[in-house]
């Protein structure tokens, strides 16, 4: 399963404005951290804040901050939020045109499991997943380089 890179900066956005407890932070400088658009940072950002993750701090100094403290922020609410639909399979989708749809058992499979998924994330809350402040300084966005995920290995 793949989640969409608008889940994935949202999530991004959301651990930048909480790693800046104190303060708001902007589009741009978000955008600029992250080096993604500010047109898609304006969006996410719009989508959180109707969503009542971030609020919205209008005028010439304003940016976003967090709506909730980290801990109310359940990921679980997140992902049902930003993502547009958990299509696992042609099935799940308007339109099918799988000619075994009726009788495949698959779909079930895909549901179960989409069920498992979605549950771990509605037990863990943004707090679960925050980055020390310092990581998000200038400084250090220079001298790191992104680091890939290891995947879980098979028992």
């Amino acid at each position: 399963m793949r989640l969409t890179k608008f889940t994935d900066f949202s999530m991004r956005v959301l651990l930048f404005a909480a790693a800046h407890p104190l303060a708001r932070v902007t589009i741009e400088e978000t955008a600029a951290y992250f080096e993604i658009s500010q047109a898609h940072v304006k969006k996410v950002v719009l989508t959180l804040s109707r969503g009542g993750f971030l609020r919205g701090i209008r005028g010439r100094t304003g940016g976003f901050a967090l709506a909730r403290a980290p801990d109310e922020i359940n990921l679980g609410a997140v992902l049902r939020l930003t993502e547009p639909d958990f299509g696992l399979f042609e099935c799940f989708m308007t339109g099918n045109a799988c000619m075994i749809s009726r009788p495949c058992k698959l779909p079930n499979v895909a549901h179960e499991a989409l069920l498992a998924f979605l549950a771990v994330f509605d037990r863990h809350s943004l707090a679960d997943a925050l980055v020390r402040p310092e990581y998000f300084l200038p400084e250090a966005r220079q001298a790191k380089q992104p680091l890939r995920a290891r995947p879980l290995q098979a028992a």
